[in-house]
């Protein structure tokens, strides 16, 4: 199966992700290549239903239930929207993706890593970033952000400190990891926002003209 490249965006809330996805498409379809950009949950139709209950509904669900429902989505968001692009040699840059759930339902809530594994393995079916943008701030730097956007509280917005700094510390772990040293690129989101969006078009285009899916 010929892959195309797939790129994930990965932090805290108002960690500069989302933007930062968001000019990376733009630059690389300048440029004329195919992108999609997408996200988790709610990257399908079935996902925004999902990502409803999830983030804004209530009662929220159960942690079980949420880590259910988060791979539940991931499952459609694969068959639907990520396999199907890859495999036409599109490339795929996605808002938030596995380590999310590994640092939300694994540092926050606590599940134990060896489950998340599991049904990863099951929902992803394989698929994996061949890079992936860590976008570290502060908790305090990344809660002003949202403030400042007006973004709409979530159930995870409303976590205690402690929950949100488990989150961070779960993501800058699974980074420092040798496992995943090759695949994700910490970047201090505090910087200049240009100069990170030229940073990662930087690698990105590294990768897309090295060909990685090939080694």
């Amino acid at each position: 199966m010929n892959k195309g490249h797939f790129f994930s965006f990965e932090g805290i809330d108002g960690s500069g992700k989302s933007t930062q996805a968001s000019l990376l498409a733009n630059s690389l379809r300048n440029r004329g290549l195919h992108v999609v950009l997408t996200k988790e949950p709610g990257g399908t139709a079935l996902g925004k239903e999902l990502r409803r209950l999830l983030l804004e509904e209530h009662p929220k669900p159960l942690p079980l239930a949420e880590l259910l429902l988060f791979h539940a989505d991931r499952a459609q968001h694969i068959e639907e929207v990520i396999t199907p692009a890859l495999t036409a040699d599109h490339i795929v840059i996605c808002d938030r993706y596995i380590d999310s759930t590994y640092a939300y339902q694994g540092g926050g809530r606590g599940h134990d890593t060896d489950t998340i594994s599991q049904l990863n393995y099951i929902a992803a079916n394989g698929v994996m970033p061949y890079r992936t943008y860590l976008l570290d701030v502060p908790l305090l730097e990344g809660f002003r952000r949202s403030v400042r956007r007006g973004d709409t509280l979530t159930h995870f917005d409303l976590e205690s400190h402690t929950f949100h700094n488990a989150v961070r510390t779960c993501f800058l772990s699974r980074a420092a990891h040798p496992d995943h040293l090759r695949r994700i690129r910490t970047i201090d989101g505090c910087g200049p926002l240009e100069d990170i969006a030229t940073l990662i078009l930087h690698d990105a285009l590294a990768i897309i003209g090295n060909s990685p899916w090939e080694e």
